[in-house]
């Protein structure tokens, strides 16, 4: 045994010599392309688990014979989640411990298992996290992106103006926006963020996060569409779509902010950004954005 393989051995009988508590869920995270990113804690939870619950069981078996493990699996996907829960509980009364895993990542993030884990949790067992891979996390750690915060979006609406509607609600947010994103939707979904945030912002488009054709890419909003259609295969692959948050409003105009706000009393944001825009000769995206702030402001006074 070399010197690497004996380090390996020792950690795995580390993570042996946890606790393992039967008759619970473990929501275990898998790779999300590099079949090296399985922790070795999650491969030791895979070996003792009496079954996995699983997105594909296809998938999830090749998955398993890679690492030289054979499981019962239990399909437990978004349209069978509340069935395949109810599953999993009587195989936790049973005493057995049950891994719930997706086809990649961390479950319940754009993917199923948030129903497993609330109607386990309802039924009053106990629910483990295993951490492991995660496209938006991995995105955003090599984005450079400097917001203070992110705001986990996840996939968009296919159909365009559903798809701006959305992305309208999220403008004056003061966060990394965080998108996921199917290759044969890239062009338009941006072409979408385009239309909304306008050229100025920073995006990073993601694809292949950690398989042999990974590119990340960052860029102005407005040279993001003509990137893609420069080469078809950039637009290849699942995407992890980041987008730079609105930047704090230093110094505003009083008069801008005056008219912006008698405008709103009576018009719609867009209208009430355009015309104060053209009276005081501010920026109309910045107007835009602080008269989202003013309208959503006033509805969560409202609200409360």
């Amino acid at each position: 045994m070399n010197q690497n393989s004996s380090v390996a051995a020792s950690i795995l009988q580390d993570a042996a010599q946890q606790s393992y508590p039967v008759s619970a869920l473990y929501v275990l995270a898998t790779p999300i392309g590099n079949v090296c990113d399985i922790t070795l804690r999650g491969l030791h939870v895979l070996a003792i688990a009496d079954a996995v619950a699983c997105e594909d069981t296809r998938n999830t078996s090749q998955l398993l014979q890679r690492y030289g493990l054979s499981k019962q699996l239990l399909a437990t996907h978004e349209h069978n989640e509340r069935e395949a829960a109810a599953k999993i509980i009587e195989r936790l009364q049973a005493g057995q411990r049950v891994a719930l895993v997706s086809d990649a990542g961390t479950p319940a993030i754009s993917d199923p298992g948030a129903r497993v884990v609330d109607a386990v949790r309802a039924a009053g067992f106990q629910v483990i996290a295993l951490p492991g891979a995660s496209a938006a996390v991995t995105a955003l750690s090599a984005s450079g992106l400097t917001d203070a915060r992110f705001h986990f979006v996840g996939f968009l609406p296919a159909k365009t103006r559903q798809r701006e509607t959305a992305l309208q609600e999220l403008v004056a947010l003061q966060a990394a926006l965080v998108f996921y994103e199917a290759p044969h939707r890239i062009v338009e979904t941006v072409q979408s963020m385009l239309q909304v945030f306008g050229p100025a912002r920073q995006v990073v488009l993601a694809r292949e996060l950690t398989k042999l054709f990974e590119h990340i890419h960052r860029c102005p909003l407005g040279e993001a569409v003509a990137w893609l259609e420069q080469d078809a295969n950039r637009q290849r692959g699942e995407f992890v779509v980041l987008l730079e948050g609105a930047q704090p409003v230093e110094g505003e105009d009083a008069e801008g902010e005056r008219v912006l706000r008698i405008l709103l009393e009576e018009l719609p944001v867009k209208q009430a950004a355009a015309l104060a825009a053209q009276i005081t000769g501010q920026k109309k995206n910045a107007l835009y954005e602080r008269a989202l702030q003013i309208r959503q402001g006033a509805q969560e006074d409202g609200d409360a």
